[in-house]
């Protein structure tokens, strides 16, 4: 009788810590909601209304945490209102869900090069070599082109002279 309440209660523990796997979603199933208000941001951004395309991303990722390419669309539309640190922390919340997403490391590059960090970028460009392999990607000349030409905001801005009295 002992060994029966035993053998019951370990099934009801692995019933459990089942239950709640079972109900999760598989990660490449996002939801269709979070597709479509991605689909709206990105026609929005062709439009040139970042801010509210930036509005509709968030909602994107509100409804489901796990659409990676929303995080990579929000720092697209980061680079373009040139808030590179923000460009930088929504590509490696991509990262987070997907190591090895090219376009979250070749924007992420990108932003550090506008930033100042050509090393950290050419890290980044190692690593899509690695990913891309010998069959290259787009993104490998993007992020090349990046660091070849160097940061173009802080280069456009000339530091004032100080106001003699």
């Amino acid at each position: 009788m002992q060994s029966l309440s035993r053998l019951l209660l370990i099934g009801f523990a692995g019933l459990v810590v089942a239950a709640p796997v079972a109900s999760q979603r598989a990660d490449d199933q996002i939801l269709p909601r979070s597709v479509e208000l991605q689909k709206q941001a990105r026609a929005l951004v062709g439009a040139g209304k970042l801010e509210s395309a930036e509005d509709l991303l968030e909602t994107a990722l509100a409804v489901d945490p796990r659409n990676r390419s929303a995080y990579v669309d929000i720092a697209r539309v980061a680079e373009k209102q040139h808030l590179f640190g923000k460009a930088i922390l929504m590509t490696s919340k991509a990262l987070a869900l997907e190591p090895n997403d090219a376009d979250a490391i070749a924007i992420q590059g990108e932003a550090m090069v506008e930033l100042g960090a050509i090393a950290r970028a050419q890290a980044n460009l190692q690593k899509l070599q690695t990913i891309c392999g010998a069959k290259g990607c787009p993104q490998i000349a993007q992020l090349s082109g990046a660091i070849s030409r160097g940061p173009s905001v802080a280069s456009a801005k000339t530091p004032e002279s100080p106001k003699s009295n």
